[in-house]
């Protein structure tokens, strides 16, 4: 499954020098302002130790996106999608996540490749999900 996708981008970068304060809030509210037109509609945006959770409404199971700064390189950031594994459980029951986070994989994608400024967008290999 796509689950994690790093960029490069020094304009979607907060410009603060504070290291307690999170990265991933302009990444955060362009998703927020850009998923509904791909059909996600927006619960909130809670900002994390992190970097920033963008929460969708989805009454299944809980559906949301992680924005954050990623070390690789001095402008390298991070998203995931959560859950990220192929089926969640709930009352029992399992519940296939694999076709939902793909249509929202496609979706980040695609707005991350259209926004000014972003550059070579790479999806980690599961191999690579799992390691951590």
């Amino acid at each position: 499954m796509r689950t994690h996708l790093e960029f490069r981008s020094r304009e979607l970068l907060e410009e603060h020098d504070t290291p307690d304060l999170p990265q991933g809030r302009k990444v955060a509210e362009l998703l927020r302002n850009m998923l509904p037109s791909a059909g996600f509609e927006i619960d909130e945006l809670i900002p994390e130790d992190w970097g920033w959770c963008v929460r969708l409404r989805h009454d299944e199971f809980p559906l949301w996106i992680g924005c954050g700064f990623y070390p690789e390189y001095d402008d390298c950031l991070l998203c995931f999608i959560e859950p990220s594994k192929p089926f969640v459980r709930r009352w029992l029951k399992r519940i296939p996540t694999t076709q939902l986070v793909d249509r929202l994989a496609t979706a980040l994608e695609a707005i991350l490749l259209e926004t000014k400024g972003v550059q070579a967008l790479r999806w980690w290999p599961e191999s690579e999900v799992n390691r951590g």
